[in-house]
This record gives structure tokens, C-alpha cells and sequence, in this order.
């Protein structure tokens, strides 16, 4: 590993995602940039599933019924950062193994599909390309669907891809444009130092001109001490793969009530996912598989699609998803001149290229920006002990 330089024009502290499609931007505008990664593999981009999610999810609505206002006013976000994916694609010259196949939530019961039908109407108003389907219409698009499933909202903007190529096809364009990627590299601490930053690692420090803090469910911790409350949750989540098998499900597959996301993958295999939980442990923590969310999860997903029950469980991992109020976090940390936040709202991964292009344009000063995005400053939470 090289070592750290003692300045660099722009640190982007987190090499998810969202940080790496910051840096991309940043130094194709020819601005010096260090991705500052911790390696640790507790961020959601790591361990993704790749599902590309646009309409509200069910888990969400019910885990956090107040934070849905929020997430209603980001929809447009989720329709946008889809597209963005697709053109991130073409940009890159490289394959993702991208499909917007379109998403299925299902219901089990009446009361489930009368609660998509309701949530499919403000969808509506608000811009997504969503209806329902009846179990004549689901057995004609998704036939390897359950019995029990008597219907679903389809939103054809959803989608999936292969996180594994997305993040290393990212990686090499931020090198190629002049970006340094510094793994093994967890930021402890930040302080002021004049009119720019000094980051503290467990190896040495560097002052930064300007800061880009993408450090998902850390990113308040690195502000509290600063004086700023923004209130990442570490929310830590279980995944499955199968065995390859030919072409079975065709959509992003969700359930109205129960955590259960399933997609197959260009290769044959499906990832099953949707939210069980998994622990954090040790020390420092890490995420581990609870043997429940493991059975659960899978037991869930063949009652949903029965042909998986045939197939070979390959791997089960778990990884860390970042909540804060269901919106996300962008633009210049208020009181702290030359700090910007770039933290996804729900769904983070979809997010990931979108929420960085506007957190980078926000350092650029770019006006042009694809959306307003003083709605999502973190102004919107005060400061540490102060009420919000």
C-alpha cells in the first residue's frame, strides 16, 4: 500500500458506491481527489444484492412509518438514479450484467393487495410508472410465481444488476481519470485546520483543501465531534445466493408484507435478500449471519417461487444498510465551510451513482445540478444536543 500524501485537494472519506461515483466526477472535472476506503467490508456496497428499487418498499413503510413522508418527497430521486445506472453502463463501456426488467411487489391476502393498491396510487401521482396486476395478469407475466400470491403492483422502472462488476468497473474509471483509491485507509477523526481539514487515521493524517464525507452509516459519528447531529443507523442485513439454474424469475421480486427480495442473475443464480437481520460482532464489529434469517429468509423465498426448493444454497453474507430519516443527506455540511455530505436515503445502492454526482457538483459549485438539493441538507437536524 502506498503511503498516504501529507495534501490532497479533495478527500472523499468512503469508497462505497456513492463515494466512488463522487471521485469519478471530481476528477474527470480535473480536481486532485483521494478515495479514502477502510476496507472493512461493513458498507452496503460490498455486500450487496444488486436490486435497483423504485417504488417504495413495503419493509420500509412498516419498519418506519414515520420517515414515509420523506421517502414519498425522494421519489423522483429513485426514478432518476435507475436511469442514471443505465447510463453509468454505457458510459463505462462495460457490462453490469444491468436490467430493468421491471419489479413485482406481491400480496398474499386481500388486506395486502388493497395496501399496494393504495400505495400504487400515490405512486402514481407521483410519477412512477406503476399498476396493479391480477392473479390472471401475474400468472401471464410471472408464472413461476406461488399459488398463494393473488396479485401485485408492478413498477417497470425497477431492475437489477451485478454489484460485484458495477463497483469494479467504477473503480477503474476513477483511476483512469487521475483518482487515487487508498484502501486499508479508516478515517478516526476530523478536525478543523484552518480554512481546510486534517484527517486523522490510524497511520498517519493529511490535510485535505475540501472534504467529501460518503462514509454511509459512519458519517455521523465523523460529525458529531464537530458540532453536527446527522443520525446514521447501521442497520445490519442477511443475503443468500443459489446454485445457477436456467432463466426463472424475470423481475425484482418484493413482498407487500414480509422481508423477501429475489432476483436471478445473468449467470443463473438467484440472490435472495429483503432485510432479515443479521449481528454485529466483535471487535471491531463486523456483520455475521444469524442461523433464523438464514432459514427464514429461505424458507420465505421458496413458499414465494416453489422451484427454488430444488436449488443448492452457495453462500449466505451479511452486510451493513445505512438509515437515517428515509431521505438522504447532500450538500455542504451547514457551519462547517468546505465539508460535503453525500449520504443515500433508503435503498442506498440505488442511489449510489446519483447522490454522488450531486454531491460532487455541490463541491464544484455546478448550479445546473439535475435537482434542488437544499431539501436535503442536513441543516435539517441541528446540532449535537440541540433540538431538531
Amino acid at each position: 500500500m502506498s503511503s498516504l500524501p501529507a495534501e490532497i485537494g479533495v478527500a472523499v472519506v468512503g469508497g462505497g458506491i456513492v463515494g466512488l461515483c463522487a471521485a469519478l466526477e471530481l476528477a474527470r472535472a480535473g480536481v486532485e481527489t483521494l478515495v479514502l476506503d477502510d476496507s472493512a467490508r461493513l458498507g452496503g456496497t460490498t455486500a450487496n444484492a444488486g436490486s435497483l428499487h423504485v417504488q417504495m418498499q413495503s419493509r420500509f413503510i412498516r419498519l418506519y412509518p414515520e420517515q414515509v413522508p420523506g421517502l414519498e418527497r425522494s421519489l423522483p430521486l429513485y426514478v432518476a438514479a435507475a436511469s442514471l445506472w443505465a447510463s453509468l453502463e454505457r458510459d463505462l463501456g462495460t457490462s453490469f450484467e444491468l436490467k430493468e426488467s421491471g419489479g413485482l411487489m406481491v400480496a398474499e391476502t386481500p388486506e395486502s393487495y388493497e395496501f399496494l393498491a393504495r400505495k400504487c396510487e400515490r405512486e402514481r401521482r407521483l410519477g412512477l410508472r406503476v399498476e396493479m396486476l391480477d392473479r390472471a395478469a401475474l400468472s401471464r407475466v410471472a408464472p413461476y410465481l406461488s399459488e398463494a400470491v393473488i396479485g401485485a403492483e408492478f413498477c417497470a422502472e425497477e431492475g437489477k444488476l451485478n454489484p460485484l462488476l458495477a463497483n469494479q468497473a467504477v473503480r477503474r474509471a476513477v483511476q483512469a481519470a487521475g483518482g487515487v483509491i487508498h484502501p486499508e485507509s479508516r478515517v478516526a477523526r476530523i478536525t478543523r485546520e484552518g480554512s481546510a481539514w486534517r484527517l486523522h487515521l490510524a497511520h498517519g493524517t493529511l490535510r485535505a483543501g475540501r472534504l467529501l464525507l460518503a462514509a454511509g452509516a459512519g458519517t455521523g459519528a465523523l460529525l458529531a465531534p464537530l458540532g453536527l447531529d446527522v443520525p446514521t443507523v447501521a442497520e445490519p442485513l442477511h443475503m443468500n445466493v443459489t446454485e445457477a439454474t436456467g432463466p426463472l424469475i424475470g423481475h425484482l421480486v418484493q413482498h407487500a408484507e414480509r422481508m423477501i427480495t429475489l432476483k436471478q442473475l445473468a449467470a443463473g443464480q438467484v440472490v435472495v435478500g429483503g432485510g432479515w437481520p443479521a449481528t454485529l460482532r466483535g471487535t471491531p464489529p463486523h456483520p455475521t449471519v444469524e442461523a433464523s434469517s438464514l432459514l427464514g429468509n429461505l424458507r420465505l423465498a421458496s413458499h414465494i417461487v416453489p422451484r427454488l426448493a430444488r436449488l443448492k444454497l452457495l453462500r449466505s453474507w451479511a452486510g451493513v444498510n445505512t438509515t437515517v430519516d428515509g431521505q438522504c443527506v447532500l450538500g455542504e455540511a451547514p457551519g462547517l465551510p468546505g465539508l460535503f455530505l453525500a449520504v443515500p436515503g433508503d435503498a442506498g445502492y440505488t442511489l449510489g451513482p446519483l447522490v454522488g454526482l450531486l454531491a460532487a457538483g455541490a463541491l464544484l459549485g455546478r448550479r445546473d445540478l439535475p435537482f434542488d438539493i437544499a431539501p436535503y441538507s442536513a441543516a435539517r437536524f441541528g446540532r449535537v444536543g440541540a433540538p431538531a
